[in-house]
């Protein structure tokens, strides 16, 4: 079988990838084909050809694959949000366990490590406690839409979430099952209402128009309910009459943020923002401890998840009553107060400022007595200095963004030679990585992956390091 760009082809799917791809094998060349599963038979399209592999695009399920069920969600196969929906929720699972275990051997050439089976995750939908939905004036057609004799026009006020590897169109959702249905109301209401006012979506080609984005924040053990309105520009009128309008609609809404981002930057974070209603922030509640969140401060996306996720980092940590922890970008402080029970005294080390302000308004509220934190650059702050104020730490937890740790954070943890170190990370490659260095130092005991994403093929990992004899 030759396989050309552009060419229709029949493919037995094998195995899955990394991002939830499946694999078919021709001749030994791999095809990833998306939204596929071990068993499927399937009509593809080579969309892409390279020496060592080919990209197709699914047009037809010929036969279904053991693994294979009926997407909850009518967006399921084009939408970036879910690339699982497809299959069932053991097999998502065992996959998760398996990309670990692939990344821990070929990137950390950790051959003789066993990965953990997956802590599974009991709430399989509606589980997030945040949705950030992009605006914009063009929307993603289907491929029916695009088959069709008529033309069919893209432009619209499009609210939803971006199509896969699309940043230039935006999927209109018209139903979402990961955050609570709330959440979609809000959204379906602010594009409405933009709509019938004559708002106009941000435009970022030429950088024009006014509604950038909606963030929804809801807490799992309060009633508290964050809708933060991204703009382009300052409009205090329009967006007081549609903060009033949403408020009217869905009085469950407890604060009302507008960010405005006037740069050419496509984050929902504003360059400043302004309380348009309530207090600015939600509380919500992790292992007993109460926690301020900003509208962009970091917080776990799955709240109940995330303290089956502690549970293992304060498991592996094996912290005494006067032991010295630091907490490597700690946040809003959640790792670090929820480990604080257990030991002597907490250092956290944390780079966004609002964070870094909203941990300590945590750990006043919770009367924690035995926790500080430290702002800077990981790599400024994180050296002999800290060390010299605050004494050597008997364990270290850290949890670096998904790009991992700077090679000289890596480096001067090995210097530093901590007994035990936890490593917690919502990316395993660049985890497996870093491990590979302190490999060099640590024995790596365990890798627990714990699934904060059902649907999705993202995974949370927990690795258990302790300094070698």
């Amino acid at each position: 079988m030759k396989l050309k760009k552009g060419a229709d082809v029949e493919l037995d799917i094998e195995s899955t990838a990394f991002k939830g791809k499946g694999i078919a094998k021709v001749d030994g060349l791999a095809v990833f084909v998306p939204n596929t599963t071990p068993g499927d038979r399937v009509r593809a399209r080579i969309i892409k050809r390279k020496k060592n592999y080919c990209e197709a695009k699914l047009l037809e399920v010929i036969e279904e694959g053991p693994r294979r069920i009926e997407p909850r969600c009518g967006h399921a196969r084009m939408c970036g949000g879910c690339s699982w929906q497809h299959v069932d929720y053991a097999s998502q699972l065992e996959f998760k366990q398996g990309q670990v275990q692939d990344h821990m051997e070929r990137i950390g050439g950790l051959k003789e490590l066993e990965v953990n089976p997956v802590i599974g995750c009991d709430k399989t939908f509606y589980y997030r406690n945040k949705m950030e939905y992009s605006i914009g004036h063009k929307r993603w057609l289907s491929r029916e839409e695009i088959e069709r004799d008529e033309y069919v026009s893209d432009r619209c006020f499009a609210a939803g979430l971006h199509a896969p590897g699309r940043y230039d169109k935006i999927l209109n959702l018209q139903e979402c099952h990961l955050q609570e249905p709330i959440s979609y109301e809000i959204l379906d209401f602010v594009r409405s209402y933009c709509t019938e006012h004559d708002i106009a979506p941000f435009n970022t080609i030429d950088n024009k128009g006014f509604m950038r984005n909606v963030v929804i924040r809801n807490a799992a053990h309060t009633d508290d309910l964050m809708v933060n309105l991204v703009t382009f520009r300052d409009d205090e009128e329009i967006m007081q009459a549609m903060a009033d309008a949403l408020l009217e609609q869905f009085p469950r809404i407890t604060t009302i943020i507008n960010n405005i981002n006037d740069t050419k930057s496509p984050t929902a974070v504003g360059r400043y923002e302004k309380v348009l209603h309530g207090p600015g922030h939600i509380v919500d509640s992790i292992g007993g401890y109460r926690f301020s969140i900003d509208a962009n401060a970091f917080f776990q996306t799955n709240t109940e998840q995330a303290e089956r996720l502690y549970e293992t980092a304060r498991s592996f940590a094996d912290l005494k009553s006067g032991d010295l922890l630091f907490d490597l970008y700690c946040g809003v402080g959640t790792l670090s107060l929820f480990m604080s029970e257990m030991a002597g005294h907490v250092v956290g080390i944390e780079n966004v400022e609002v964070a870094i302000e909203n941990a300590r308004t945590n750990a006043k509220n919770n009367g924690v007595e035995n926790v500080e934190f430290v702002k800077g650059d990981m790599r400024d702050v994180f050296n002999q200095s800290i060390v010299a104020e605050f004494g050597s730490p008997d364990c270290i937890v850290t949890d670096p963004p998904r790009s991992g740790m700077h090679p000289d954070v890596v480096a001067y943890l090995n210097k530093l030679k901590v007994p035990r170190l936890v490593y917690v990370s919502c990316n395993s490659s660049t985890m497996a990585r870093d491990l590979k260095e302190l490999n060099e130092v640590y024995d790596i005991l365990e890798v627990q992956p714990v699934d904060m994403f059902p649907q999705t093929y993202h995974i949370e990992t927990v690795a258990n390091l302790r300094l070698r004899e």
